[in-house]
């Protein structure tokens, strides 16, 4: 087992009510090493099918997405870990300040911030065709403002370590069919890349984990068949490869790695 040196950090993850999902694995795996982990999260409700919730779907994504965080809390305390679940809204100024508040308040640091929340589009008008002023508002306003919000706050109450790692896409750059989603995750690597430099002089590391197609519970079978195929290494990306990557790039080994992005993908998208 590697050591990533995490004990008693504090860890904020944004996105994390999906027990499938890259946030909840990847506090889990931060609880293993006995870091504080701060669980934050919003309720995204869509339409689903409550008896099809029991296998990989857009049915089981879409309810673990409008859930809260209990099948992850039973987790952690089964661990016995040391965290905080908050039901909030990053894309809120107000909002991301009661975070850091609520976390300080409890644990005076925060060393570790992992911006997971994303939203994106399931109504088809996500092409240059069909797209809204609202869905393009909607995903820019949590990818993008949120994660912007909850890394300034990150650096205005840093402290003597401070790791931050965002979660974009493999096929950012060119994302036909999802481009406001596609467009907001190029964005967010290009604001690592320029936070990385700005916050180096305290220390600071801005990476970002760049994800292929993930189980995070939405690809049914019928999926699997068709993009499997486009993953030169011939499986499904599983959330803990993600959880792993993070974990690297959290660490005290990490230490001079920044303004990176890495896409774990399996050779998708290269």
């Amino acid at each position: 087992m590697v050591n990533y040196g995490l004990k008693d950090r504090v860890a904020i993850i944004t996105g994390a009510n999906n027990p499938w999902g890259i946030g909840a694995t990847t506090a889990l795996a931060f609880a293993r090493e006995g870091a504080k982990v701060v669980l934050v999260y919003k309720k995204v409700f869509r339409p689903f099918d409550a008896s099809k919730t029991d296998r990989n779907g857009a049915d089981r994504y879409y309810g673990a997405n409008a859930g809260n965080a209990d099948a992850v809390e039973t987790k952690l305390k089964e661990m016995g870990a040391d965290y905080i679940i908050l039901e909030s809204d990053i894309s809120n100024e107000e909002a991301v300040k009661e975070i850091y508040s609520t976390v300080l308040d409890k644990y005076g640091r925060v060393d570790i911030l992992l911006n997971n929340a994303a939203a994106d589009d399931e109504t088809g008008c996500d092409t240059i065709e069909t797209i809204t002023q609202h869905v393009i508002d909607n995903t820019f306003a949590v990818n993008v403002r949120g994660s912007v919000l909850m890394t300034r706050e990150f650096i205005k109450h840093r402290g003597d370590y401070g790791r931050i790692i965002n979660i974009s896409t493999d096929a950012a750059q060119i994302f036909a069919g999802q481009i406001t989603y596609g467009a907001s995750k190029a964005t967010l690597e290009a604001l690592t890349r320029s936070i990385a430099l700005e916050v180096a002089q305290y220390g600071i590391t801005v990476n970002c984990v760049s994800p292929g197609p993930t189980q995070t519970g939405w690809i049914d079978e019928e999926f699997e068949k068709t993009v499997i195929p486009l993953i030169p290494m011939g499986k499904l990306i599983q959330p803990e490869d993600i959880a792993e990557t993070i974990l690297f790039l959290a660490s005290e080994q990490a230490r001079m790695i920044t303004g990176q992005v890495i896409k774990v993908s399996g050779g998708k998208a290269l």
